[in-house]
């Protein structure tokens, strides 16, 4: 007779037939990787003949078929009434004796006699397939104690095969239930319930984006973040800086972490976890330290590599010892399959709409209908098809009335929770972790749930147009100057890199500014002066950082280089903050600092804000971040771009102030270009260009300066074109002084993206670069080159 029980020492990634998809997988990591750095901590796993005997010899295996046969899965009652049923019988049955005593033997190798806690997991043939996840179909059991109750659980996970949702995704797959058998993996805990533990992928997976690793993070036992039970940190890290040993964080996110699971009293699979609340002050605190994170993303990056494909990875932080574990690593299954060359997306008309609560985004499409508030399975029937799913948490048990909803809303979990992963596959948008959704949407209420614009997922109220823009991008013309973006939001990066292009014209601060950080950099750097009321909201902004500049700096590190490392081959212009002091004003705290000015658009600006005496130690902060990405990080695909300079004093001014402040030109490769906006500069673009490596044009405000009106009136704005005589004249001439003096010369305004003629003209012109609105780079792009064709 075969093997019943087999080490993990012994198994490698071709014995999915005969050990399942997941203890394939560790026992290929624990022999093939160990030396590498990923660790893994060790166990055994029963074989599929082991189970199929169990079914077989028992008589178990037809009455479960016969049971099983032409069962309606989308019938939810019925399901859950015939699920409940053979799971009912497969655990009240004995297991064979020599597999009994083959389990006890290989428990005790393990333990060498103590008393160690296990997990036990499932592990199925047909498991973490290229073409199919089965994330969460079948149960874990954690902190399990003692041979007996570890055979108890062996038992429970044979029939967690037969789990609603289990059934009803084979169905859904095409897969034979027959065809399926179960392996249960027991493998040493991880003291994460003192620690940390979590969920990684090798690419983005919202964007797919596979220069990145995405890691989520909270305190306790795994099973809170894989369930969907808590909201995690979230954090991303660029894989070509981790293989340059630079610092490699790019983003962080704090999730409220409100409970974590630790063990329970017993080691038993009735009460081997309980569930407690997290302390204020390491809710306030992320879950993980840079160094850390490094750790693990070293590791998915070294499992990628071996496995030849993205990967979902699981993963625990022993709270006694400091070590890192992997526990799990599959195969991603939706991103990394999805056709690049061709690209849907979606765009919502929401000007005016109002927002009623928000999440974390998953997938990146719209959907809207009415509001069917779900509090447990059995409510499932009031789902009806293009309904939104409202509930305080999924369950992948859920699974058959996910796929009828238009879009799924939850008040907890995090975007790499089971439930998020099956409604990426389903291709149902979902909003996740907005914490009062049950409370603020209320039954039968019309909503429009949009996760098309970034990390951030909206509730509207109504139902709102939107369309699907499809376009092919397989083969793009050639153009006689370069396409680029403006992008101000970091949410997106990743998203819209994938869309052609040769980099960033334009990078605006003040977006991430204004989305990241929200508050008056003034008041960041004079907290301990403030009324009281707005050092809370400030301190409720900063949390997870050590003090108010750290916060400011840090945060514009992180929105500046998720940009360079989404664009990490191409030239991202980044522009210094340009906010007018109307909008600065806005900013928590930024009353206290701001002046008021009747005209705002023509007043404390740009460069004169820099070099003022009253907002240097603003300007240097903004530095501090630049110098950091460039030098530390070494992303020197960053330029500087320093708007509305009025005089070549100013341009004097503030290229010595940067200088004075480590951005030096030319050290380093860096690269400082003028925002051409002003008649000034384009009359005097020779002597302004003596200060700075080129222009990027804003024709927005060079438009609204040569024609004398205010670009934000209604009265007027039937005046506003950028393709009258007289702007056309400045560009010419700004133009050709920096042809002439073989310098760089793009235009960012928003003119070329509304006016694909405009385009045309400059192209005609010899400009270097046209920097559009990522939604009207492809029409723009095929535009010209049909014309050159």
């Amino acid at each position: 007779m075969s093997k019943q029980v087999i080490a993990f020492t012994q198994l490698g990634k071709h014995d999915v037939e005969i050990v399942g998809g997941k203890n394939a997988s560790l026992g290929e990591m624990i022999s093939h990787l160990g030396n590498l750095g990923v660790n893994v901590p060790n166990g055994f796993a029963t074989t599929a003949d082991a189970f199929n005997r169990f079914l077989n010899e028992t008589g178990l295996l037809d009455k479960i078929n016969s049971e099983l046969k032409g069962l309606d899965v989308n019938d939810v009652e019925k399901l859950a009434e015939v699920g409940a049923k053979v799971r009912g019988w497969v655990i009240a049955q004995e297991l064979p004796k020599d597999l009994e005593d083959e389990i006890r033997a290989a428990f005790a190798d393990l333990t060498g006699g103590q008393d160690v806690a296990v997990a036990v997991r499932s592990s199925a043939t047909a498991e973490d397939l290229p073409d199919a996840s089965f994330a969460g179909q079948q149960e874990t059991f954690l902190n399990i104690r003692g041979i007996d109750n570890v055979l108890i659980a062996i038992k429970e996970v044979f029939a967690s095969l037969y789990n609603d949702r289990a059934i009803a995704y084979r169905v859904h797959k095409g897969f034979e239930h027959a065809g399926v058998a179960l392996s249960a993996g027991v493998q040493r805990m991880v003291r994460s319930e003192t620690g940390t533990s979590g969920v990684m992928f090798s690419l983005d997976t919202e964007s797919g984006f596979d220069e990145v690793v995405f890691v989520t993070a909270s305190y306790g036992l795994g099973e809170m973040v894989v369930q969907g039970a808590v909201n995690p940190d979230e954090f991303y890290l660029s894989k070509k800086l981790i293989e340059q040993n630079r610092p490699a964080v790019v983003r962080r996110n704090l999730g409220s972490k409100m409970k974590k699971m630790v063990y329970g009293d017993e080691g038993n699979t009735k009460r081997s976890t309980k569930i407690v609340d997290v302390e204020k002050a390491d809710r306030q605190q992320f879950a993980l330290t840079s160094d850390e994170l490094t750790i693990l993303a070293k590791q998915a990056i070294i499992i990628e590599k071996h496995y030849g494909c993205p990967m979902d990875i699981e993963w625990a932080k022993d709270g006694d010892t400091g070590e890192i574990f992997i526990v799990q690593a599959r195969p991603e299954t939706v991103k990394s399959r999805q056709d690049k060359n061709h690209m849907e997306r979606y765009v919502i008309q929401s000007k005016g709409a109002k927002v009623l609560t928000e999440g974390r985004s998953i997938g990146q499409k719209i959907g809207s209908g009415k509001v069917r508030i779900v509090t447990n399975l059995n409510e499932m029937g009031k789902v009806e098809e293009g309904d939104v799913l409202v509930s305080d948490m999924t369950d992948p048990d859920w699974e058959p009335v996910m796929k009828r909803a238009s879009a799924i809303i939850t008040n907890r979990g995090g975007r790499t929770c089971h439930a998020a992963i099956i409604a990426r596959e389903l291709g149902v948008p979902a909003i996740v972790g907005c914490g009062n959704a049950t409370e603020v949407l209320t039954d039968g209420q019309e909503v429009t749930v949009s996760c098309a614009e970034g990390d951030t997922g909206f509730i509207y109220e109504g139902v709102l147009n939107y369309e699907v823009q499809k376009n092919s991008i397989s083969t793009m013309p050639d153009l006689a100057f370069k396409i680029m973006m403006n992008v101000g939001n970091p949410d997106r990066a990743f998203d819209f890199a994938q869309i052609p292009n040769q980099g960033v014209g334009l990078a605006r601060l003040e977006f991430i500014i204004n989305r990241m950080i929200g508050v008056h950099p003034k008041a960041l750097l004079n907290l301990g002066s403030l009324p009281q009321e707005t050092v809370l909201a400030i301190q409720e902004r900063m949390a997870g950082y050590n003090s108010p500049v750290e916060f400011y700096i840090n945060k514009l590190i992180e929105g500046i280089s998720t940009l360079a490392t989404a664009f990490y081959d191409k030239p991202v212009i980044v522009r210094m903050s340009d906010f007018k002091s109307n909008e600065y004003a806005n900013l928590i705290g930024g009353k206290l600092y701001e002046p008021h000015e009747e005209n705002p658009m023509l007043g404390f600006r740009g460069a004169s804000r820099y070099i003022s005496e009253n907002f240097r130690d603003c300007f240097e902060l903004e530095c501090k971040a630049l110098k950091y990405v460039r030098d530390e990080m070494g992303l020197t695909n960053v330029k500087i771009m320093i708007p509305f300079v009025r005089t070549t004093g100013e341009a004097k001014a503030v290229i010595e102030l940067l200088e004075k402040n480590g951005l030096k030109r030319g050290q380093n490769g860096l690269e400082i270009i003028m925002m051409c906006e002003l008649p000034t500069n384009a009359l005097l673009a020779d002597e302004f260009l003596q200060y700075f490596d080129g222009f990027s044009i804003g024709s927005n405000d060079l438009t609204q300066l040569t024609l004398g009106l205010d670009r934000d009136s209604g009265i007027v704005s039937h005046l506003f074109d950028e393709r009258d005589a007289a702007v056309k004249k400045l560009l010419g001439m700004a133009i050709e002084a920096c042809r002439k003096q073989g310098k760089y010369v793009g235009i960012c305004g928003q003119g070329p993206s509304d006016h694909p003629d405009l385009a045309k003209w400059l192209m005609e012109q010899g400009i270097s670069s046209v920097s559009l609105n990522p939604d009207s780079v492809l029409d723009t792009w095929l535009f010209l080159g049909q014309d050159q064709a």
